[in-house]
């Protein structure tokens, strides 16, 4: 934690002037409610560290508007890299030892720790294997994490372990989990989590203060070293080249190293075909897209953590509809969850489709006919000529009039057009599939999951 009287000072009036603009961006209703909150408490080294006086107004500043705070103070002093939000009653309190930390504390970071650990970055609280949900999509990833962290011994086939997906799908959340679970229960094992830009950033100044031997020295004295998304060190020669040194020290000495990137070593761009090969030489764990029931498990565990209920349409219209990743699924849910605490508005789905329309409208995925004829086959066992035929045993004809049926609610085809897609048929012919479907949907519970299962499966 940055924390001189001096470097608070020194930064106090840039920290001012962001907030002023940030003001005039955003309006008095929302600085009002949200960013006046913010107190500087640290300026520094490329960190800005502020405080508020809750948890909720951290958690909603965090998720709403901590990019557009970043850019303002970048704006004002170019060094700025980082921003750290605290709760000014967690910063007040005395920090416990590791050993006594609660599982769920919401201390930022532990007060004490060697000079190599200062390099690192400060670790979410809220991110523990405890609270991390394993679903197919995550589960060899989380098992290798787990594997990794309850490890006595480095484990050479999981050295190093690198974690690769998309954007918030949990990569982070698996490091510091890592991280926290080391720190707990081997308190004499040092260490470091950072970003790649991090580490590039430390390099850097330790080259302009001529101090590159220190820098040396502090990371490969580390016993485990977790840097997050490797793939921003692409086409920095100089970084890459410590890097690839620190890599190879690190595992000369047994040390275990835990990389993270958006794609797998073999697809970095950018990135030297020296380093592609050694970040492949452990274990290399996808955490791929969620399914439905992951993302509805996540909601589930969140709301457990926050002690709150929420209806069960509203989370299954969520796990539905957010399908790009679990940092903007979490976010939906807390921004309904602010609605409702702010303006007393009860948690409808009513209300969810009104809060979250503009983050709907973005996550729309466009079907075509051509998926929902796909999706149709599979189900039924058919061919996808059989669709466009003139046959009509029950057992084609049935499902050419759900897929017709799909193609209108889904689409947004014509009738003519629908039919000219299945063989040229006229659209009375499509308009009694749609009657005839909807119709047998509502007599017969087993249709009406076929056909509630499908539009899942189109929409996921």
């Amino acid at each position: 934690m940055i924390n001189t009287a001096i470097q608070v000072d020194s930064g106090a009036d840039k920290f001012s002037e962001a907030l002023k603009k940030l003001k005039t961006h955003f309006g008095e209703a929302a600085f009002n409610s949200w960013l006046k909150h913010l107190k500087l408490v640290g300026y520094g080294n490329g960190q800005v560290e502020a405080s508020v006086p809750t948890r909720f107004i951290r958690d909603w500043i965090e998720a709403h508007y901590a990019e557009e705070i970043k850019s303002a103070l970048s704006a004002e002093d170019s060094s700025i890299h980082s921003l750290d939000i605290l709760v000014r009653t967690e910063i007040q309190e005395k920090q416990p030892p590791l050993n006594d930390l609660p599982q769920h504390s919401n201390i930022v970071d532990i007060s004490i720790r060697t000079s190599a650990e200062q390099l690192g970055s400060p670790l979410d609280p809220r991110f523990t294997f405890e609270n991390f949900v394993v679903g197919k999509p995550n589960e060899l990833a989380h098992a290798a994490s787990q594997s990794v962290a309850e490890a006595k011994e480095v484990n050479v086939g999981s050295n190093p372990l690198f974690l690769y997906g998309g954007v918030g799908l949990g990569k982070t959340h698996l490091m510091h989990a890592i991280a926290w679970h080391i720190r707990k229960n081997n308190p004499e094992r040092q260490v470091v989590y950072l970003s790649a830009e991090k580490f590039m950033y430390q390099f850097i100044r330790a080259l302009r203060n001529k101090d590159i031997m220190s820098f040396k020295e502090q990371f490969r004295s580390v016993d485990v070293l977790m840097i997050d998304d490797v793939q921003f060190i692409g086409g920095k020669d100089s970084t890459q080249e410590e890097f690839f040194h620190t890599f190879n020290a690190l595992i000369d000495q047994n040390k275990q190293l835990v990389i993270s990137a958006d794609r797998s070593p073999s697809d970095l761009e950018g990135i030297e075909e020296r380093i592609r090969s050694r970040l492949g030489w452990g274990l290399v764990a996808d955490v791929n897209t969620t399914t439905y029931e992951l993302r509805l498990g996540i909601l589930q565990s969140k709301l457990e953590l926050l002690k709150m209920e929420v209806p069960k349409q509203v989370l299954e219209f969520l796990a539905h509809r957010i399908v790009s990743n679990v940092r903007e699924l979490e976010g939906a849910l807390n921004k309904v969850i602010a609605h409702s605490n702010l303006f007393g508005r009860e948690i409808s789905l009513e209300n969810t489709q009104e809060i979250l329309q503009d983050l709907l409208r973005s996550n729309i995925r466009t079907i075509t006919i051509e998926d929902i004829k796909k999706k149709v086959c599979d189900r039924y066992n058919i061919k996808m000529s059989d669709l466009n035929s003139a046959r009509r045993s029950r057992s084609i004809a049935r499902p050419r009039q759900i897929a017709m049926y799909l193609t209108k609610k889904l689409t947004t085809l014509s009738l003519p057009e629908i039919g000219r897609n299945f063989g040229g048929k006229d659209h009375t012919t499509v308009i009694h599939a749609i009657k005839k479907v909807e119709a047998l949907a509502k007599e017969t519970k087993e249709l009406s999951d076929d056909l509630a299962l499908l539009q899942r499966i189109l929409q996921n």
